[in-house]
């Protein structure tokens, strides 16, 4: 993992720490089930769009670069959704 996905991750701890913290839900819980979904996508978006994409643009430098950081923007945009469903699901549960 690059620093900059590093860095995301530990925004998505805290994204999800305050977010249970506002609600009232379990704080720890929520932060390790957006860590794990944002590994996940991190993960499933490197095997598959970077992996791929890096032989077209064959390791030039701000292509890679930007390829690089793909896996990064899936697991934030996984993560939204993902805290997006752990807040309807706790709407409907109040």
């Amino acid at each position: 993992m690059l620093l900059l996905s590093k860095l995301a991750a530990l925004g998505v701890i805290i994204w999800f720490y305050t977010t249970a913290d506002k609600n009232g839900a379990p704080h720890v819980k929520w932060a390790v089930i957006g860590l794990v979904g944002y590994v996940i996508s991190w993960y499933l978006v490197d095997a598959i769009l970077d992996n791929a994409l890096s032989v077209v643009i064959a390791k030039r430098g701000t292509g890679a670069f930007i390829i690089g950081q793909l896996p990064t923007l899936g697991g934030v945009v996984a993560a939204y959704f993902i805290r997006k469903k752990l807040l309807s699901d706790l709407a409907t549960n109040k």
